[in-house]
């Protein structure tokens, strides 16, 4: 607490005293929310750990705002589009796709550009932001295909436990839902 380094400046007989004791204590508790205040927005400037500004990235972006979506997605929403500017190919579709939190995913095209998310099974959380953020990036004339990854008899048949089966949610199978 500030109140207690501002009290370590004075000699012991004058720190003693009510009425400096006191009013350590008061201009402490200021100091403490201001260092509190400090420390929120200095926090706003990094979208990884702003809160009420990420309503300000949103509108210098032209971002629709959600406040009704976690704020994790409104962030990778936010970077998403950061990193979408430049000429379009396969690395900087990569690189918007990798910003949402849906794990690595592989970018191929031959005429198509295929997105097929590789760490993640079944459909990755925050699908319909990040096909907005793609469509808003790619060319509108080329087709693109999200391709899945799911668990297959052959990934579970003598390789997961009972246990590890009954754990599993259907939704990570193939035809699961």
């Amino acid at each position: 607490m500030r109140s207690d380094n501002l009290k370590s400046y004075l000699p012991p007989f004058l720190s003693a005293t009510k009425l400096l004791n006191e009013s350590f204590n008061a201009d402490g508790q200021e100091l403490d929310a201001i260092d509190t205040h400090i420390a929120d927005i200095n926090a706003q400037f990094d979208v990884d750990t702003a809160t009420w500004a990420l309503d300000i990235y949103e509108k210098e972006l032209k971002i629709a705002t959600d406040n009704t979506k976690v704020i994790d997605y409104r962030r990778s929403v936010i970077e998403s589009k950061w990193r979408g500017n430049g000429k379009v190919n396969a690395a900087l579709i990569k690189t918007v796709c990798d910003s949402f939190s849906n794990g690595n995913v592989q970018v191929s095209f031959d005429g198509t550009i295929y997105v097929k998310f590789t760490s993640v099974l079944g459909t990755p959380p925050n699908m319909d932001d990040l096909k907005s953020a793609v469509e808003q990036i790619k060319p509108a004339y080329l087709l693109l295909d999200y391709l899945y990854s799911y668990l297959l008899i052959k990934d579970v048949d003598q390789v997961m436990t009972i246990g590890q089966l009954q754990a599993t949610t259907l939704d990570k199978f193939a035809g699961g839902s």
